[in-house]
């Protein structure tokens, strides 16, 4: 099943962005990278395969942004 994300940006009054795609696609990638890191250390409560899933899930949200980004900036629709 394809299922767009839709995120909002974050500006501030002016309408300046105030977060930047790269800091956001950065972060889902770290986020999965310190829970994999977790399992590996043996924390318990974590499911190795749920991490798995997750982690990759978030690595695909990062792709779609940076592609989305890249395509928008190139002018260019996804």
């Amino acid at each position: 099943m394809n299922r767009e994300v839709t995120l909002p940006l974050i500006v501030d009054d002016r309408g300046t962005l105030q977060v930047a795609a790269a800091d956001v696609s950065k972060l889902l990638r770290t986020v999965g990278g310190r829970w994999l890191r977790l399992v590996e250390a043996g924390q318990d409560g974590l499911d190795e395969d749920t991490v798995a899933a997750l982690t990759i899930e978030l690595a695909k949200l990062a792709d779609r942004i940076d592609v989305a980004c890249i395509a928008h900036s190139s002018g260019q629709s996804t």
